[in-house]
């Protein structure tokens, strides 16, 4: 079973600063991306980062790190646009693993439970950590034509809603399928004292 992680790093960043947020330095010296990238790469063959344009470094940096980059000139349009266009590169998968570059040390092991919940049947895998919903969420190929049409920054929120049926819930024990950086304070609540990188 053919499968892709799509890495959406296209995001605009507003509420961090003035700075590009995924090429900020975690504890550990890595970057964001870098570290939200690695576990994909680590657990996948085929990784597929959508950026914007301008974003050379970080296009770089995740080429560096194992993944294919393709830039994405409608961006702004949002999260929703960004997973479209990484599906229409990808089209010819049988599901795809829908990941964000802002979520630091999710376990490899996390994301291969997602990839083995797809290559088991499941329709939409997504993993749960006290209840609560993770990434990266797992797509078959059914889903295919309605997650190329989106085109909002809801990502693919309204799929799995109007799906709950077909939804997978993985338990696992793993904090960073939760937590995402979106301001200087996640960050410096990371360096505190938060996640640290797991094996």
């Amino acid at each position: 079973m053919k499968l892709c992680a799509l890495l959406l790093a296209a995001g605009a960043s507003r509420r961090f600063g003035p700075d590009n947020k995924l090429l900020a330095q975690l504890p550990d010296g890595q970057r964001l991306a870098q570290a939200a990238a690695l576990p994909l790469v680590q657990t996948l063959e085929r990784v597929i980062a959508v950026v914007r344009p301008g974003e050379q470094q970080l296009a770089d940096l995740l080429q560096q790190s194992g993944c294919r980059i393709i830039w994405h000139e409608d961006a702004d349009a949002g999260m929703g646009s960004s997973l479209a266009k990484g599906i229409s590169v990808a089209s010819d998968c049988d599901g795809w693993l829908v990941a964000l570059a802002d979520m630091p040390w999710i376990r490899p092991g996390s994301v291969l439970q997602v990839a083995d919940a797809l290559r088991a049947g499941a329709a939409i895998a997504r993993p749960m950590y006290q209840g609560k919903a993770g990434h990266p969420v797992g797509f078959s190929a059914r889903f295919g034509p309605q997650l190329q049409t989106l085109d909002d920054d809801h990502g693919a929120r309204s799929i799995i809603n109007a799906t709950p049926h077909l939804l997978h819930k993985i338990d696992c024990d793993d904090p960073a399928v939760l937590h995402d950086i979106d301001t200087l304070d996640d960050l410096a609540a990371l360096k505190i004292g938060g996640l640290r990188p797991t094996a």
